[in-house]
């Protein structure tokens, strides 16, 4: 019998304030599956009109899946944050586009029909779980040459991509984190950022009990001055240093997806309807290089081009992968339509929750722009992939319409 192909739309996403790894960070001693809990409670808390049971799926996921970031963590996060024990759950593993993989996955399911509301969202606590924990490659993929030795260290891959195109200089990536780091001191200032932040009780064995409200990464005021100063740490004098790339980082997040029906019935505002979505794999030794490809693919699944988009969240893994994507695609290093709210390089990365800090970035851009019909989130992703999602602003004009 024919299926019916249901639109899906992002109602609400929300994040803990992200914290820096490691035994001095604010949640060096809070549990990664606490932090996701804490997102979901949240999500719930805000829209009120949502009947927990209509929550058909939760998909959260983790890069380290073990200790507190395992165990079907989408099903224990569920049962933890109070939804009834009738709603079923998962965990993915997509490294750095784990929570994005979580989106696309479930709005999949919505869009055939099989649910028609799910939470989607990840977690990483890489101060408990470095990235690596537990691993062990097979030694063929080194052996056989599969891929070159650099790709199993994301630094390494970085200073690649500074080789692959030489005219993106170091001091192009520092100029960026730069800005990275003002816009988002701007957006602090401005109350941009705090409306998505779920405020989480901390404690620590020095500084005792507190509530982490703000992210703890931001260094406001950094300059350049203070970038050329810092040690090239993959390469003896190369171009990547801890000022323009992400650092790591603690943190969770998670979202509200619906069949537009289900949320037209249950009074549920739609912030943005998905589009299309693309994954795609690239050289595993030059990663950062994976939104471009991922982005191409996307756009031509929607019909639409790059200069349909009016708004870009670019995950800033690295500033050089961030540069790589512009200049691909004719933007300008400063352009003031991407990362508005500033980016990675200075609210830090928590890999597998990274995805939808960008996406409740854009529905709140888009909301802030009503002359911006399309906007995209894109990651580079571990091991050589790229991803991007695009999205349509409800409050846009010809929104629904034929393009």
């Amino acid at each position: 019998m024919p299926r019916t192909v249901h639109d899906v739309v992002f109602v609400d996403g929300v994040r803990t304030p992200f914290g820096r790894a490691g035994e001095k960070g604010m949640y060096a001693e809070t549990r990664a599956d606490d932090l996701v809990v804490a997102c979901i409670r949240e999500l719930l808390r805000r829209n009120p009109s949502l009947p927990p049971e209509r929550v058909e799926e939760v998909a959260v996921a983790a890069t380290t899946q073990i200790g507190d970031q395992g165990l079907t963590l989408g099903r224990l996060a569920g049962l933890l944050s109070g939804l009834p024990t009738s709603t079923p759950g998962y965990s993915i593993d997509r490294m750095c586009a784990g929570a994005m993989t979580a989106v696309t996955t479930t709005a999949a399911s919505i869009g055939v029909g099989a649910i028609d509301i799910a939470v989607a969202g990840g977690v990483e606590h890489m101060g408990r779980h470095p990235m690596g924990e537990q691993v062990d490659p097979n030694p063929r993929i080194v052996a056989e040459r599969l891929v070159d030795p650099s790709a199993l260290v994301m630094g390494k891959t970085a200073e690649n991509l500074h080789d692959r195109f030489p005219h993106l200089t170091k001091a192009r990536a520092d100029a960026y984190a730069v800005r990275s780091q003002d816009k988002t001191q701007a957006a602090y200032a401005a109350g941009r950022i705090q409306p998505d932040l779920v405020p989480v009780a901390t404690r620590h064995v020095s500084a005792g009990w507190g509530i982490a409200t703000v992210d703890e990464p931001p260094r406001p005021g950094t300059t350049l001055q203070d970038l050329a100063a810092l040690k090239t740490p993959f390469r003896s004098h190369g171009n990547v240093t801890a000022g323009n790339a992400a650092g790591l980082n603690d943190g969770a997040t998670a979202c509200l997806l619906a069949s537009a029906e289900a949320a037209a019935e249950l009074g549920l505002t739609a912030k943005m309807r998905l589009v299309s979505y693309a994954f795609v794999g690239v050289e595993p030794e030059v990663m950062g290089v994976g939104p471009v490809p991922a982005t191409e693919k996307a756009l031509a699944k929607a019909g639409l081009t790059i200069d349909d988009i009016g708004l870009f969240e670019v995950n800033e893994a690295f500033a050089v992968q961030v540069l790589a994507f512009l200049d691909h695609f004719g933007l300008a290093d400063d352009d003031p339509r991407v990362n508005e709210y500033g980016g990675a390089i200075a609210v830090g990365h928590p890999l597998a929750s990274s995805g939808v800090r960008l996406m409740a970035n854009l529905a709140a851009q888009f909301a802030e722009h009503p002359e911006v019909r399309y906007g995209l989130t894109t990651m580079c992703i571990g091991i050589g992939m790229g991803g991007t999602v695009i999205w349509e602003n409800p409050q846009h004009a010809d929104y629904g319409k034929e393009h």
